[in-house]
Formats: C-alpha cells, sequence, structure tokens
C-alpha cells in the first residue's frame, strides 16, 4: 500500500472520503473471515478482490465491504474498503468475534485513503495497492493508498463516481440501502457476486438461505430513470397512486437508485399509475447484471 505515489500527475479517479480502510492479517486472518463473511474467501487473491458484508444472526447487514488479499511481501492479511460510517461498528462486531483466533484488526483509515476511477478505467499499478472493482467490470479500478499527498494524484470530484455508479445501477450503503435494516438480496448481493451460496456456516447464513431457495425478496434496490431529467432529494418516498413503494435513494443526472417493493410496482402498473418519487415521475431501468424477473417480465412473481 505504501507504494510511491503515481508520478504522472492526475487520474481519472477521485479520492472516495466516504471510504475507510480495515486491515485483518495474522496466520488465522483467512479462515477468520471465512467463518463470519457473507463472501467466498477462498476466491479472494492478491489478483482478484471480493465484495461481501457481515451480518447480524437476523440476516442484516452490518457492513458490505471490497476485500483486497495483500501480497506478502508488503505483510499479508487483507485489507477491508468500507464506508467510513461503518468502521467502528465493524471493528467492534470484528473484535468480538475474534476469540482466541491469530488474528489482528487495525483500523487504518486515518492514514489511507480509497480512491476509484471515475470512467470505469484501469489505474497505474503504482497507484497504491490496485484492484478491479469486484462487483461489475464497467466501475473498472480503485486503490488502497497513501493518505498522504493523495488529492494530487485523484484529483476528480467524488461526484463523478457516484454518477457513474447511480447510472450502472449499483447501490451504494447508507445512500441506497440502510445498514442493521437490509437484507443481503435487498442490497443486491445476490446479483454482485456479495454472498456465496455453496460455503460452510456464517453469520446469518439461515436467513440468507431460505430468501435465495423461497425467492421472497420482494424488496430490490433497483435502478430507476427519472423522465423530466430531474434529479429527487435522497430519501424522498416512491408512490403510485397515493400507495407506498419504498424509497429513492442517491440520485444523479436523471438516474437513480430505489429500493422499492416490486410487487407493489407491478400492481400499480398493472392499475395504470404512474411511479413517483418526490412527485417526479420515474420508470424502472434493468441493467444486464440484474438476472431476477422485473415487474411485467415472464416469471415475476413466481416464487414470491
Amino acid at each position: 500500500m505504501s507504494a510511491s505515489h503515481h508520478k504522472g500527475g492526475h487520474l481519472k479517479a477521485a479520492h472516495l472520503k466516504d471510504r475507510g480502510v480495515i486491515r485483518v492479517s495474522g496466520e488465522d486472518a483467512r479462515d477468520f473471515l471465512q467463518n463470519i463473511v457473507t463472501n467466498e474467501m477462498d476466491l479472494v487473491t492478491a489478483e482478484r478482490a471480493g465484495y461481501g458484508g457481515l451480518l447480524t444472526p437476523q440476516g442484516k447487514i452490518i457492513s458490505d465491504f471490497l476485500v483486497i488479499a495483500v501480497p506478502e511481501a508488503e505483510g499479508g492479511g487483507f485489507l477491508l474498503d468500507v464506508p467510513l460510517l461503518q468502521v467502528p461498528d465493524l471493528m467492534k462486531r470484528l473484535k468480538l468475534y475474534k476469540l482466541r483466533a491469530k488474528v489482528a484488526l487495525d483500523d487504518l483509515s486515518e492514514a489511507s485513503a480509497v480512491i476509484a476511477a471515475t470512467d470505469g478505467g484501469k489505474l497505474p499499478e503504482d497507484a497504491g495497492l490496485v484492484f478491479a472493482d469486484p462487483r461489475l467490470p464497467e466501475l473498472g479500478d480503485r486503490a488502497i493508498t497513501d493518505r498522504d499527498g493523495v488529492e494530487e494524484i485523484a484529483a476528480e470530484d467524488m461526484d463523478a463516481y457516484h454518477s457513474r455508479r447511480i447510472a450502472l445501477g449499483i447501490p451504494d450503503g447508507g445512500r441506497d440501502f440502510a445498514y442493521n435494516d437490509t437484507f443481503p438480496h435487498e442490497a443486491l448481493f445476490d446479483q454482485l457476486g456479495g454472498v456465496s451460496f455453496k460455503k460452510g456456516c456464517y453469520i446469518g447464513q439461515e436467513v440468507v438461505s431460505r430468501m435465495q431457495h423461497r425467492g421472497t425478496a420482494r424488496t430490490r434496490a433497483v435502478p430507476v430513470a427519472f423522465t423530466e431529467g430531474l434529479n429527487p432529494e435522497i430519501g424522498v418516498e416512491a408512490t403510485a397512486g397515493g400507495k407506498a413503494l419504498g424509497r429513492v435513494g442517491s440520485a444523479a443526472g436523471g438516474r437513480g437508485i430505489a429500493m422499492l417493493r416490486l410487487d407493489r410496482v407491478a400492481d400499480a402498473l398493472a392499475e395504470g399509475h404512474a411511479l413517483e418519487g418526490g412527485g417526479l415521475a420515474f420508470t424502472l431501468e434493468k441493467p444486464a447484471f440484474l438476472r431476477f424477473p422485473f415487474p411485467g417480465e415472464p416469471g415475476f412473481g413466481a416464487a414470491a
């Protein structure tokens, strides 16, 4: 991570000031994480980052994160690229589960910075510990680097990253779903490689498995387009025909992510009602990575 800062001036990258970094190291680090997080840690290598989360025993998301394996030459272990506001809670939970495992937990948020490509492109190897965003190839590269001097290399506005993320339909915790109140399916973990249905036990697994097998995830964070091209305030209620559908989260450039009860959306559309968020009409947009049926598509509601 303490790689020399990129010498070639500005990158098409933004410093994501809303992200923190936790290091999980020691000889038991991989097994420790494998036993508690939603994703398959065996797939996380120095060449391939992972995406997952830590859940409550009731299956709600405490935090989600990107997991990066640190090369042995740089000390080994793993770095978690975490929403900054979730770092204290996540550190507390990790310490709680540590027990006698040979694991060290360090909050590196003060000295580290997360940068992300704003154009979905690659970052140079000397930008820090560089990795491809594991959720969707179109998100491009990210890097964990030293906080000192980061603004000199990653001078793009953070909004540029979020605009791209929203346009691609990728939900962001705290903006598009609430921590401690959202199931992994609702936040699209199952669509973004964030949950393994093959691995052994982890915290909250029974609930997640049940939702998967019964197809009971009626609420989903889905991309929407506002017909006027305007953006509503974050968190406004989504309604149709006077009935609540859910909430609109982050929005940019007339696009947004909304946490919606899709069965209610289907009913509203069948009755000819317009979908609205904060008084602005919107339609659902389905990106290629979403594999579940949308309202109006064959198979919708079959398993619910």
